[in-house]
């Protein structure tokens, strides 16, 4: 387990141009984008210990910020 935060910078090297691209043209990708940083704060907390919650309630939290990285991945192929 890391308790490094998942920028979106590190999970897509070299894609920052075509994010906020993307960001700009299309309402819907740039609340998955407030929503990912949203949720990975939220993990990044739990990991850190900053915030108390249950094993099940991060690995939940985790699973969520995986889902939304998925949709971004697939708004950045298209």
């Amino acid at each position: 387990m890391s308790n490094t935060p998942h920028t979106l910078q590190e999970e897509f090297p070299g894609q920052a141009a075509a994010i906020t691209a993307l960001k700009a043209s299309d309402p819907q990708f740039a609340r998955l984008l407030v929503e990912y940083d949203e949720v990975n704060d939220k993990v990044h907390r739990a990991e850190t210990r900053l915030d108390l919650i249950t094993e099940e309630e991060e690995e939940h939290l985790r699973k969520a910020r995986m889902r939304i990285k998925d949709q971004i991945a697939v708004a950045l192929r298209k």
